[in-house]
């Protein structure tokens, strides 16, 4: 099986080109090649595959093998994917997607993506206890669920363990289906800084709706511009908030090397 490995700030996923591969298992297929010792080694698995409402679909699949609706940085690399690849003709097009179409614009290095609508999925400032610990979070959907945390300093934000502490936040009772958890830093109204824990996979270097999720929370709370830069460990992303209400990504997505899977 034919395989492409792309990367959107280091958020690395496998792709599959399901234009001429197929797929049986992919839930099962995502466990395997997404390992880092035994596989190819990612995030988790992102297939490009033929729809029926727009030029490509995109299926995301995180590295525990379970669906995600919705990646932003796995988005901007199956457009860059489906342009460099001639899947589409012209540089402007849609991508569907579990969480709806996504309009992708493809430059010479960066890739923007319409990321939709974020929305507030409780209060704006909501009381939390998470192992143990009393805090406040405002809850996002992207497309899929965020929980985004406010930190005093970006030395409490580097300071994190979150390998150690990010399991509690992600199956929190809040949460039957399990969160993504943001943690956020402001320093001033146009740049954030970010880490975060997603759902299904542990810390990442970077994630898109991620970053929508925390340009969005900082602008309801009245802290950030309609247009912010989020830095994340892995690089840094555009946010614009247009007037429709509608995030506008914009970010690098980078081809990495193709191979073939050999699958047991």
């Amino acid at each position: 099986m034919k395989f492409t490995k792309m990367q959107g700030l280091g958020n690395d996923y496998v792709y599959i080109d399901c234009f001429s591969e197929q797929v049986a298992k992919p839930e099962e297929l995502a466990i395997r090649i997404a390992d880092r010792h035994f596989g190819v080694g990612g995030d988790g698995l992102i297939l490009i595959c033929p729809s029926k409402i727009a030029p490509v679909r995109m299926r995301m699949f995180n590295a525990d093998g379970s669906e995600g609706k919705m990646c932003g940085n796995g988005a901007r690399c199956v457009a860059r994917y489906a342009y460099d690849h001639g899947l589409v003709k012209g540089r402007s097009f849609d991508i569907e997607t579990g969480a709806g179409i996504r309009h992708a614009e493809v430059g010479e290095s960066l890739v923007t993506i319409d990321m939709g609508e974020a929305v507030l999925d409780g209060e704006l400032e909501e009381a939390i206890t998470v192992d143990g610990k009393a805090t406040r979070m405002t809850p996002v959907n992207v497309g899929n669920p965020h929980a985004v945390y406010l930190v005093d300093s970006l030395e409490t934000l580097r300071g994190l363990d979150l390998d150690k502490i990010g399991p509690a936040y992600e199956h929190h009772p809040r949460f039957p289906e399990g969160v993504n958890s943001e943690f956020l830093y402001i320093e001033s109204p146009t740049e954030l800084h970010m880490r975060v824990y997603e759902r299904g996979s542990g810390e990442t270097l970077a994630c898109g709706t991620g970053a929508t999720a925390v340009a969005f929370a900082a602008m309801r709370l009245g802290r950030a511009t309609e247009k912010v830069t989020v830095h994340l460990l892995g690089g840094d992303l555009m946010l614009e908030r247009l007037s429709d209400g509608h995030f506008r990504m914009t970010g690098p997505a980078v081809e990495v090397f193709s191979g073939n899977y050999f699958s047991e």
